[in-house]
């Protein structure tokens, strides 16, 4: 056994239980991310592993010795927090090499590394600089230097994106996932945004109440999610309930589905993303219900399409150049096809 494991981990304030038999195995080099709702405990699970919160049950194991007990600043874990805790009455410089300082090493050694660093997360030259004269997406730069200062064997960020607007935060998530590669060190990231995780992680790990719902890398917890929460939580998707009627087809808002699942439990509900749906002007075919169209909406690189199916509202995503020839009030048969329908438990 290797990397970081969480054997069965729960925490517990009084009643009150924040993380329930968390149960993980995180390869090394792999860049993880935990996500789901505010609420979640995916902190709570991180601050665990960092050292700073004890379990109150279970045990963490690194490369098979049971770190569980062990203190925060002995793990030899680099972590961010979502306030970047910088020091305002630092240099850049400083504050990168404050770790080296506190270990005694030379001054030569902590310009040294923080020249490194620097060069490392794109802003070189800039140690003598004061703080609070940086961006935020600089200082976000200058809060991961100094995690990496100590050569970590595990990186640990919480929420560290968060405060960035949207553009710089979309070019912070590729900067460090190129980083993560790069250095090739284990990293968890807690997230609640989605987008976030499937852009940057290896594996994402899907989390409610407490609670790991699905631990798969991000195409699998696209595609084939654990269930309804979890399809609904990543991207859009459709929902219908629905019941089985037979090998390999489903009943669902009054008509017959085929689909590619094997296993149909008797009541269920059907996930279907919005690239997949289908719909057409008029015409019947195999896997289609009739509805009508309540909205479209032009996005520029894709076509939005709403419409009511069996009292559901069905959301259609396509390319400009296949938009259908309809309106909103027009009647349209909507197909859902077999290989793209995605069939969950209830």
């Amino acid at each position: 056994m290797s990397g970081l494991v969480l054997d069965h981990l729960v925490k517990r304030y009084g009643a009150f239980t924040a993380v329930h038999d968390a149960a993980l195995r995180i390869p090394h080099g792999q860049f993880v991310c935990l996500l789901g709702p505010s609420g979640c405990g995916k902190t709570t699970l991180l601050r665990m592993i960092a050292g700073l919160d004890a379990p109150s049950g279970g045990r963490i194991l690194i490369d098979d010795a049971d770190i569980t007990e062990t203190p925060a600043h002995q793990r030899d874990f680099g972590m961010v927090f979502q306030s970047l805790a910088l020091f305002p009455h630092l240099t850049v410089g400083e504050n990168i090499a404050y770790p080296l300082r506190i270990r005694g090493k030379s001054k030569e050694d902590q310009r040294a590394a923080a020249e490194r660093l620097l060069s490392l997360v794109r802003l070189p030259g800039v140690a003598d600089r004061p703080v609070s004269k940086l961006s935020g997406g600089q200082r976000q730069r200058i809060a991961i230097a100094r995690a990496l200062a100590l050569s970590p064997r595990l990186f640990l960020l919480d929420e560290p994106l968060s405060a960035l607007d949207a553009k710089l935060r979309e070019a912070m998530q590729i900067e460090l996932k190129q980083l993560q590669q790069q250095l090739g060190i284990t990293t968890i990231v807690v997230t609640h945004d989605q987008r976030e995780a499937m852009t940057m992680a290896d594996l994402v790990v899907v989390m409610s109440e407490g609670r790991i719902l699905q631990a798969a890398p991000p195409v699998e917890v696209y595609r084939r999610p654990a269930n309804a929460f979890v399809a609904d939580f990543i991207g859009m998707t459709n929902l219908l309930p629905g019941t089985a009627a037979g090998a390999g087809r489903i009943a669902v808002g009054g008509g017959t589905l085929d689909v590619s699942d094997a296993n149909i439990p008797a009541d269920l509900v059907l996930s279907i993303r919005p690239e997949d749906v289908k719909i057409h002007e008029s015409g019947e075919g195999a896997n289609r219900l009739p509805g009508t169209v309540t909205f479209i909406r032009d996005l520029g690189a894709s076509v939005e399409v709403r419409a009511e199916v069996a009292g559901q509202e069905i959301v259609a995503v396509t390319a400009p150049k296949h938009r259908p020839a309809v309106a909103a009030g027009a009647t349209v048969s909507v197909e859902f096809p077999a290989e793209a329908c995605v069939v969950l438990a209830k």
